[in-house]
């Protein structure tokens, strides 16, 4: 089986980049607008960011971490 280079070639649509940015503005924007406070706005901006570290930096690092990990000659 020929893995793909870039995790985003597997992922559904619901599960891009974009739309994982825009689900995250959008909450965080949400959360403002309906309640106006920031000690509630501001865990939530916590959580967004995480979200986003977690699936747009670490995931993907890890997955090329494998294809390389996978790429190399087993050793006796």
């Amino acid at each position: 089986m020929i893995d793909p280079a870039s995790i985003w070639e597997i992922k559904p649509w619901w599960c891009q980049p974009w739309s994982i940015l825009l689900t995250g503005a959008v909450v965080v924007a949400g959360s403002w607008l309906l309640i106006q406070r920031w000690w509630i706005t501001a865990p939530v901006v916590i959580g967004v960011l995480a979200w986003w570290l977690l699936f747009l930096v670490v995931v993907p690092a890890g997955y090329q971490a494998e294809l390389r990990a996978a790429e190399q000659p087993e050793k006796p």
